[in-house]
């Protein structure tokens, strides 16, 4: 498993490894024009100014504090993962669990809330994790709470007859109006208690996050499962598309303000040159990401670590 994860991992960030190429070719000096020119990648990777300056700024410090030599890549993948580490992703954490990093409710269903702008790959990202969990044997029940996009009911439809999952989606009125999206939600939850699911993802409109008439909708999505299942939601995931870089840290950061994110689903890992966002999301906001998404396909989806990121940006 350990060795899988590196591997799509370091794939996914192969556009992002080539920023950094020949930069800690062996012998290059560690001077000035060398640390400002680590500075501009790490921004070119979209690491984050703030978070680029500061980087920069330790490694000058321990080269002249005599902390660091010939090792300098070294060093800076230490601080990287240090500022990036969580709990339980460490290598050591990785290979002797298999756990996933949802908080799972210690009894009835458990309610994964997902959110994100449109075109984040959010319905994609669901059902990724949809498939994830049901091939660990859990009974996954899909909700269509997107009631403003027939599209995006449409697409989540074909993708829970794809990997064998059910799905709650609202009938559509006689006039054609879009039914209210937390009772689609209220449904759901209704479904998976009286049925025993295990878990249960909720698909939430792709909301722009300036609009906060829009972001109070979830708000009300958030209230009216928890009315119904305790604790719910469990987990409230945030989709970011990785190519949008500094734009991403933007979405985050209004996002956690109105609906409490508690981790992040990073998509399109596979297809941008910015992964460095994820550094800037996790200092900034500290926020975790729990998922990357390394693929179109349904098994596409990776648990996050920092070590098997770090490694993936140099290696």
């Amino acid at each position: 498993m350990l060795k899988k994860l590196f591997s799509r991992i370091r794939d996914g960030l192969a556009k992002t490894r080539k920023v950094f190429a020949g930069m800690f070719r062996f012998g290059r000096r560690v001077d000035e024009e060398f640390l400002q020119e680590l500075e501009a990648k790490l921004i070119q990777a979209d690491v984050g100014v703030h978070t680029a300056m500061a980087l920069v700024d330790r490694v000058r410090e321990a080269y002249r504090n005599r902390e660091v030599d010939e090792n300098l890549l070294e060093f800076l993948k230490k601080e990287l993962k240090q500022l990036m580490a969580l709990e339980n992703d460490s290598i050591a954490a990785v290979e002797e669990s298999d756990a996933e990093p949802i908080n799972f409710a210690p009894s009835g269903p458990t309610v994964v809330m997902v959110t994100g702008v449109n075109g984040s790959g959010k319905t994609t990202s669901i059902a990724k994790l949809a498939y994830r969990f049901k091939n660990q044997g859990k009974k996954v029940l899909l909700v269509a709470a997107d009631t403003f996009r027939a599209g995006a009911v449409n697409q989540l439809g074909i993708w829970a007859e794809r990997i064998g999952c059910d799905i709650v989606r609202a009938p559509q009125s006689a006039a054609g109006s879009p039914a209210d999206p937390a009772s689609v939600a209220h449904d759901g939850c209704e479904k998976a208690v009286a049925r025993g699911y295990d878990l249960v993802i909720i698909d939430t409109a792709g909301r722009l996050h300036t609009q906060q008439n829009l972001m109070r909708e979830l708000e009300k999505i958030r209230r009216v499962v928890g009315k119904k299942i305790e604790g719910a939601p469990h987990e409230v995931l945030l989709v970011l598309d990785a190519t949008t870089g500094q734009n991403a840290l933007q979405q985050a950061r209004k996002f956690a303000e109105v609906v409490q994110c508690t981790g992040i689903i990073l998509a399109k890992l596979d297809g941008t040159a910015k992964g460095g966002a994820v550094i800037a999301i996790r200092r900034e906001l500290g926020l975790p990401v729990k998922y990357v998404g390394v693929g179109e396909k349904a098994p596409d989806l990776e648990r996050f670590s920092a070590d098997a990121f770090v490694e993936g940006l140099f290696q």
